[in-house]
């Protein structure tokens, strides 16, 4: 059984990572609001230019001429996984769920026969792939640097991913992240971006006639290249709310969690102590009598 002095030190420490729970939920929280805006705005556009780059593609007159980042290269034998996590832990399940998501999709790969190929952005995903997929892993990116998401950092994956497809590295590629729907639900997404994967839609605005000039074949070779760097922009954007959100719902449950500790303890130290004191009593009654 523990001493007095043990219990009020443990006491002591639980308390001071509860203030620290609480300091990093309310951090996270205000942290959130701007996060979740920025994810929020970011979905319309990211949504138009893909829908405008599909009706696009529509209107080609031949097919097979069309730009490789629209159609790929006519093969899928090698796969480029771009995962996106955080670069900060203490965020409950946020990371896990994305990598749990990449497993999947690399175990489905693998046992097609297929080469796989990995590239983690954000040092927790690297963390937690590396055991098992380290041979697959080609690249780590980390932005531990940045302290706000920004578009200069997904264009920066997104020139690595063009640059490693016109090398013909590989044929298919798929970006793995958390869609922020609210504080506590974040849902694994994965996103094929080369090539373009057209998305069902039943929003009647979305499927347009256009003029375009100049031709669809140069407007298409300005705007793919944009459109993958916006893609990865976006999720980005939506894993930065969902890991703000992600993180206050883990802090604002170890918060509670250390209260209940606390009070536990706090029960347990005055009861050792009642049983100290009694035993105390006794020994001098006890003493008292034999004189």
């Amino acid at each position: 059984m523990p001493s007095l002095d043990d219990l009020k030190k443990r006491i002591k420490s639980v308390k001071s990572t509860q203030k620290i729970t609480k300091a990093m939920k309310m951090v996270a929280a205000a942290k959130l609001r701007k996060a979740q805006e920025n994810a929020e705005k970011g979905r319309p556009y990211s949504k138009k230019m893909q829908n405008i780059i599909l009706n696009l593609t529509k209107s080609i007159s031949d097919p097979q001429n069309a730009p490789k980042l629209l159609v790929g290269t006519g093969e899928d034998k090698t796969y480029l996984c771009v995962v996106l996590t955080a670069d900060r832990g203490l965020c409950g399940g946020f990371n896990s769920n994305i990598t749990k998501k990449a497993k999947s999709y690399f175990k489905k790969i693998l046992d097609s026969g297929k080469e796989l190929k990995i590239v983690t952005v954000g040092s927790k995903g690297f963390d937690q792939l590396k055991r098992a997929y380290k041979e697959h892993i080609i690249e780590n990116i980390s932005f531990k640097e940045s302290k706000n998401v920004n578009y200069f950092d997904a264009d920066k994956v997104g020139k690595m991913i063009i640059e490693k497809f016109e090398k013909g590295e590989f044929d298919v590629c798929t970006i793995f992240f958390n869609k922020f729907k609210n504080v506590i639900t974040q849902i694994p997404q994965e996103q094929q971006i080369i090539p373009l994967k057209s998305e069902n839609s039943d929003d009647k605005n979305d499927v347009m006639n256009y003029e375009f000039e100049p031709e669809e074949d140069e407007i298409l070779n300005n705007l793919l290249p944009k459109n993958i760097s916006t893609q990865i922009f976006k999720a980005m954007l939506e894993n930065s709310a969902s890991e703000q959100g992600s993180r206050m719902s883990a802090m604002d449950n170890a918060t509670r969690n250390a209260g209940e500790m606390v009070e536990k303890l706090t029960i347990e130290y005055n009861r050792s102590r009642q049983a100290a004191i009694t035993k105390e009593l006794i020994e001098i009654i006890s003493g008292a009598e034999s004189l």
